[in-house]
């Protein structure tokens, strides 16, 4: 089942740049996965912390096609490539 791959962050806190790199490295790795990239300070990103129970920033959010969580990722101990294609691809 393919998934969809969220991330909640904030451009310009101290993670952002951390944050940015692992989209850039992501997508150059497996650039025929999709990235949603949602502002946290939007009202969009807000809605989808408070839907997700999102409490810590960046968010890495797998969502299953039906948008349930398959795996989140909280905080900024990013996951391992590997970790977030074995999520998105099962």
């Amino acid at each position: 089942m393919f998934m969809k791959l969220v991330i909640l962050y904030r451009p310009l806190s101290e993670h952002g740049s951390k944050t940015e790199e692992f989209m850039r490295e992501y997508r150059r790795i497996y650039p025929e996965s999709k990235i949603e990239v949602i502002e946290i300070d939007t009202r969009e990103g807000m809605a989808m912390a408070s839907l997700y129970d999102v409490v810590q920033y960046p968010a890495i959010l797998a969502l299953r096609t039906d948008g349930s969580v398959a795996d989140i990722w909280q905080g900024d101990n990013f996951p391992l490539m590997q970790e977030v294609l074995a999520t998105t691809r099962t």
